[in-house]
């Protein structure tokens, strides 16, 4: 069972961003959309406020699969998906139960323990996101962030009563303009430190590139992962992205109709000589 109360000033927009968005923007064009499996997706809306949208994503041999139907009226949202293993998800989202808030109640059946209670409080100088699990021994977890739309300093804890132990403790720090973002994150109880950039090029083109760097202070390890984005025509966008442990990746997706996609993701190891490259097709199908 999940609960979320939001509430946000008028200018929340103004605002900072949640600390969970701190560097998403470069991660996404990293990451986002690269799919080395067979995956379709359908999506059918209604003006009378019930939309329908099935998912199944062909791994290997192993089929899986998840149907969701969404509900509106007024100010209330109703998800329920139900996935290839009997896992029933609701989710009840109302919005503006009072002034600048919304609330949401979702729980998973058959897992009795899967209750959340999530608090989200945003305003014009801060953000504060907060969870307790509704159970005998919840895990504790609170990240907030300061600033505004432009400069985001903030942190996150996560503590497990169950064993009285934090499970996380993270730091950021995010400066944001028009053509740019940067972060810096240190991550993984401090053990490591994350910085991440992601630059238009080309608006004109839509030309991004992107990159995210991690150092390790334990092993004194360096990793990093570059990409791009170019838009061929309205319709058409090509993205790359390659790591420093040899793989290559690149996509292309197609919008053939408004709002179905078609994308294409390919994959290569260079230090798997042997290895067979990667190949993936999904498919967003919206009538």
């Amino acid at each position: 069972m999940w609960l979320q109360i939001v509430s946000a000033s008028p200018n929340m927009a103004n605002g900072p961003a949640p600390f969970s968005d701190i560097g998403k923007q470069a991660k996404d064009l990293l990451t986002k959309d690269y799919n080395f499996d067979h995956k379709f997706t359908f999506l059918v809306p209604s003006p009378t406020g019930l939309g329908l949208t099935a998912t199944g994503v062909k791994k290997d041999q192993i089929f899986i699969g998840d149907i969701c139907t969404q509900y509106k009226n007024g100010n209330t949202t109703v998800d329920v998906k139900v996935d290839t293993y009997s896992k029933v998800s609701t989710k009840v989202t109302v919005n503006e139960i009072f002034s600048s808030t919304k609330a949401a109640l979702s729980f998973d059946v058959p897992d009795h323990k899967s209750g959340k209670l999530d608090v989200q409080y945003l305003h014009n100088h801060a953000a504060i996101n907060s969870s307790i699990g509704l159970n005998p021994a919840p895990l504790l977890e609170v990240a907030a962030t300061l600033g505004d739309k432009n400069l985001v300093l903030g942190g996150e804890i996560g503590f497990d009563t169950a064993s009285a132990s934090f499970t996380r403790y993270n730091a950021g720090i995010g400066f944001n303009k028009a053509d740019f973002s940067a972060a810096l994150i240190l991550m993984d109880k401090g053990k490591a430190l994350k910085a991440s950039y992601i630059h238009s090029v080309n608006p004109l083109n839509g030309i991004v590139v992107a990159a995210e760097m991690t150092h390790r202070f334990s092993s004194y390890e360096n990793s990093f992962t570059i990409g791009s984005s170019h838009a061929i025509d309205p319709y058409t966008r090509v993205k790359t992205r390659f790591s420093d442990n040899g793989k290559v990746a690149m996509l292309c997706q197609r919008e053939w109709r408004p709002k179905s996609l078609i994308t294409v993701s390919a994959e290569y190891d260079t230090k798997a000589i042997n290895a067979s490259p990667k190949l993936g097709l999904a498919l967003a199908l919206k009538p």
